[in-house]
């Protein structure tokens, strides 16, 4: 179908070499306190999609000026969820370009009276670009999906006595151009004999659907006007137990802080005061990865209350904060934490589930976990973005480790690796790290997939972004996913972990099981002795088409999947006690691609369905990860926890 053009981005501008990117503000994650509140605003919305040939006529009629069906028809829209599978009208499913939402909102009197109380709109993510409206005034933008976003509108709401209702527009673009992240290009298709005038398509240089819309919640919160804006974490177990924090406020200089770390039974086991401190924890719980500990994912709380002076009166705010305690670290052959070898025995996921794309959903969330719990999964990378907060937080609680991943994904063509480019990713990069930073279960950042890693930009460009990161979180190593050879990698001396992408016997030497070994040897012997850094295995898969089957194994057979897994796997025990320090299954489930002869209904390397059901290689990766877990230090802790979940998933 025709596609219409976006309307142009916010200039960004160019890139100032010296200039600090720093991003104002934090990005606590919303919670209700006693001085907290908090409005849900999932449910339908309404929305329209602009067909418009230049996708501008809602920009030129400013739908957003008054209540969204004056202005035409409406549909009613889930959120959260991807706009692209709810709809029967074809035209929505590839749909590029402006889709507008709208809802509208009573607020609680004391939110729009009391002069101490602060408003703030928050958005999971828009994917991705945003345009947002309250009460017709335009109100915030935002560049780029799978982060959150916020603006304080006390100013809109707190008007007089009658403005108790709020309409709230969004107005989201999905186009992908050779500067947002993920990258894309528009073509012109303008051979008239085959295309209609004006024709152009979306190409994409990522193998999943570029699903689109508020695809995680949108609420509103409260906070006083002088408030905790910030918290950040660190912690150490070398010597003295310690939790460093240190906490931002805004809106007084006039203020007291007191800080207290609570254990898992809410006992107080250190108090701080002030912006800034450390807190020595005796008898340290320290946090765990799942099979690793009889008592893994060990969380402390840190308390925060703030109490301050206003012209209106005293404010108090409260702010409590899941803490883990735990340290990282890398050597030339090992990945440790708490300073004891993590073998990664895991998968790559997506964000991705019938009828609801990339939307989150709880019960879908809760079913992963207890797949990976069954599966023996200690980790897992978010490929190719960062996931909800809400998976971020299940990760502490279940102790899964997280590579996690930025959408630096499809960076294949040389003009991806530009100035402005490199300052969006910069930045992206900042908003990642301002929103996971204290989830003890991210252990390493990863700043891109398979980049065209081998031209000299890319180097450059991957060399500036790994020490922006760096820079960012000296706590965590850094790394990026290549699928390059090991002799032409322009990026791979700047990270801390090796992570490689390889399809041996899949999308080369077709059918040839027997070449697997050999060439994974290769692959790591190579990159091993070039670079002398610990290696994880970070992809590797096969189609496979649930109920087909094939003896001797063909491809896209259930048997096919589970011998190339079994090669990999021999081939990874020659060197998983050396320095390969970790192996992520290609994919944990099915999932959504675009449309091609090579895609049936999308990408089906997973050893579960994409409605989570196993295929044969989900028991054979299950009895791997078992039996790898078994030979950890802990083994009286993972028999005690294979007993637990052989009880509740067999």
């Amino acid at each position: 179908m025709a596609r219409g053009s976006a309307v142009a981005w916010a200039a960004l501008g160019p890139l100032l070499w010296g200039c600090a990117l720093g991003l104002q503000g934090g990005m606590l994650y919303p919670q209700e306190s006693p001085s907290r509140e908090c409005k849900e605003l999932d449910g339908l919305w309404s929305f329209r999609a602009d067909f418009s040939d230049n996708r501008r006529r809602g920009f030129e009629e400013q739908w957003y000026r008054r209540p969204l069906w004056e202005s035409g028809p409406t549909v009613d829209m889930p959120v959260p969820s991807s706009f692209n599978d709810i709809s029967q009208d074809w035209r929505l499913r590839h749909f590029v370009g402006w889709v507008w939402y709208e809802r509208e909102v009573i607020l609680p009197e004391r939110w729009t009276q009391d002069l101490r109380t602060r408003v703030v709109l928050r958005i999971g993510s828009a994917h991705s670009y945003a345009i947002v409206w309250v009460n017709g005034v335009d109100t915030l933008e935002h560049e780029g999906g799978y982060l959150p976003f916020e603006a304080d509108i006390s100013n809109l709401v707190q008007v007089g006595p009658l403005p108790s209702r709020l309409r709230i527009t969004i107005a989201i673009n999905n186009t992908l151009t050779p500067t947002t992240l993920p990258p894309g290009t528009i073509q012109y298709l303008t051979d008239t004999s085959k295309y209609p005038k004006g024709y152009f398509v979306q190409n994409t240089y990522f193998d999943f659907f570029n699903y689109a819309g508020l695809q995680r919640s949108v609420l509103l919160y409260t906070t006083p006007t002088t408030y905790i804006d910030d918290i950040t974490v660190t912690t150490s177990v070398e010597q003295d137990r310690l939790v460093n924090y240190q906490i931002s406020v805004k809106g007084s200089n006039l203020f007291k802080l007191e800080v207290r770390l609570l254990d898992a039974e809410n006992k107080v086991v250190a108090n701080g005061t002030g912006t800034q401190g450390q807190l020595k924890v005796p008898g340290v719980s320290l946090w765990w990865p799942y099979l690793m500990h009889e008592r893994p994912a060990y969380l402390y709380s840190l308390e925060v209350q703030l109490t301050a002076q206003t012209s209106l009166g005293p404010v108090s705010d409260f702010y409590t904060l899941p803490v883990g305690i735990r340290t990282v670290a890398v050597t030339k052959s090992q990945f440790l934490i708490n300073g004891k070898p993590f073998y990664f025995h895991g998968v790559n996921k997506h964000e991705d589930a019938d009828i609801r794309g990339k939307g989150f959903d709880w019960p879908l969330l809760v079913k992963d976990f207890n797949l990976l719990r069954w599966l023996g999964a200690n980790a897992f990378r978010t490929s190719h973005y960062p996931y909800a907060e809400e998976v971020m937080q299940m990760c502490d609680r279940y102790g899964i480790v997280v590579i996690d991943e930025c959408p630096g994904v499809g960076l294949a063509l040389p003009q991806f690796f530009n100035n402005v480019s490199l300052h969006h990713h910069m930045q992206v990069m900042e908003e990642v790290v301002r929103r996971d930073k204290n989830h003890p279960a991210v252990v390493m950042w990863s700043v891109a997939n398979e980049p065209a890693s081998h031209l000299e930009s890319a180097g450059y460009y991957l060399k500036m972004v790994i020490a922006h990161t760096k820079s960012l979180d000296p706590s965590r190593p850094v790394t990026f996913v290549s699928n390059s050879n090991y002799a032409a990698d322009k990026g791979a001396p700047y990270v801390d972990v090796i992570c490689l992408n390889s399809y041996y016997s899949w999308y080369h030497d077709y059918g040839h099981l027997e070449l697997i070994q050999l060439q994974l040897a290769t692959q790591f012997e190579n990159w091993y002795k070039k670079y002398q850094k610990p290696i994880i295995q970070s992809e590797y898969g096969a189609e496979t088409i649930a109920g087909f089957h094939q003896d001797p194994p063909l491809m896209f057979t259930e048997e096919y999947q589970k011998s190339l897994l079994e090669q990999y796997h021999l081939g990874l025990d020659q060197k998983r006690r050396k320095y390969v320090v970790g192996e992520l299954i290609w994919n944990f489930a099915d999932f959504m691609t675009e449309q091609s002869p090579t895609r049936v209904l999308g990408n089906k390397k997973g050893i579960f369905t994409r409605q989570r059901q196993p295929k044969s290689a989900a028991f054979l990766l299950r009895e791997r990860y078992w039996k790898i877990a078994n030979e950890t230090r802990y083994p009286h802790s993972v028999a005690k926890s294979q007993c637990l979940e052989n009880s509740l998933f067999t």
